[in-house]
């Protein structure tokens, strides 16, 4: 007995060490196939975001450090205290949009059978597929004054054309109308995979109880999908702070740069004015905006996962 446990006694650390080293080598394969990622997230976005906070801590010339003068002196700018505004404006209001849109289209999907569900989807997420650019080039022509597709079918019904791109209100609703057609059907994917996830039980308990349309919606839909509707607003919310092609395709931030957002104003500042410190200091800007939303978001998300959880 005494040399059998002896024996069990010599041979359990071993196993226990060659399990600890299958671990640790495991971990360090794993660590390694990563490492191409890793550099990659590192040359692309973390080393141009650190330059760029580098950059806007010098003057025009860029030989000389100025700390927060550029930040300083865009916040004395009535034109950059518009650009903001019109930021926020244009990503709540797109998002709030988009997110009902897709909403509607995802919940009108769910009800109609597979097959004929893979054709509107396939069509349905067309705008989304298209180059930015390229569909927002589309949209020019359609708003253009001189040859304004829109225009032209307003005016069989008799009603005046509208200045699409040349006062500020209506460029602003354009660059939103845009918008919300590209983003849109992201939306809806998101959406109809999270009501999917739902379990039927769910909705006959609801049946049985006999809970209206509203009541299935407001206590069991939209709870379940609350998770994906947060992360989903939070990644459009970054996409439209950063948004670019549209701006700058449609507007190029006319009409007197009442339609400008972070990154075109940026392009404006830094590029076409020759003004790199400048035109950084604008792009971070959005940094401490977004930061605040994914924290508050990813908090929720978190916290509602633990009572899930619990």
């Amino acid at each position: 007995m005494a040399a059998d446990g002896s024996i069990v006694s010599h041979i359990e650390p071993q196993g226990g060490d060659s399990l600890r080293r299958f671990a640790r080598r495991r971990s360090t394969i794993a660590f390694l196939m990563t490492l191409p990622l890793i550099a990659v997230i590192g040359g692309l976005v973390a080393w141009p975001a650190g330059y760029a906070m580098y950059l806007a801590t010098l003057n025009r010339r860029m030989t000389a450090f100025i700390g927060l003068e550029n930040f300083n002196i865009l916040l004395d700018s009535e034109t950059f205290r518009m650009v903001i505004w019109q930021s926020i404006i244009f990503a709540v209001t797109a998002v709030i949009a988009k997110a009902a849109i897709g909403f509607w289209l995802a919940h009108m999907l769910h009800h109609i059978p597979s097959k004929g569900q893979r054709k509107w989807r396939g069509m349905l997420l067309v705008p989304w597929v298209i180059p930015p650019a390229l569909s927002t080039l589309g949209w020019w022509w359609m708003f253009e004054p001189s040859y304004s597709s829109i225009n032209w079918l307003l005016a069989v019904f008799g009603v005046p054309a509208v200045p699409w791109l040349g006062e500020p209100g209506w460029a602003r609703a354009s660059v939103i109308i845009v918008n919300v057609w590209y983003g849109a059907p992201f939306f809806m994917i998101m959406y109809l995979a999270a009501l999917k996830s739902v379990p039927e039980q769910l909705y006959e308990a609801a049946d049985i109880d006999g809970a209206t349309s509203w009541q299935r919606l407001r206590y069991i839909t939209l709870p379940m999908m609350r998770n994906i509707i947060s992360i989903t607003v939070l990644f459009s919310l970054i996409v439209t702070f950063a948004n670019y092609d549209i701006v700058r395709v449609l507007t190029n931030g006319g009409p007197r740069d009442l339609t400008h957002v972070f990154a075109s104003y940026a392009f404006q500042v830094g590029v076409l004015s020759g003004n790199i410190p400048r035109g950084a200091a604008v792009s971070l800007f959005m940094f401490p905006l977004l930061a605040v939303i994914a924290y508050f978001v990813l908090r929720g998300v978190n916290r509602r996962d633990k009572e899930m959880a619990g």
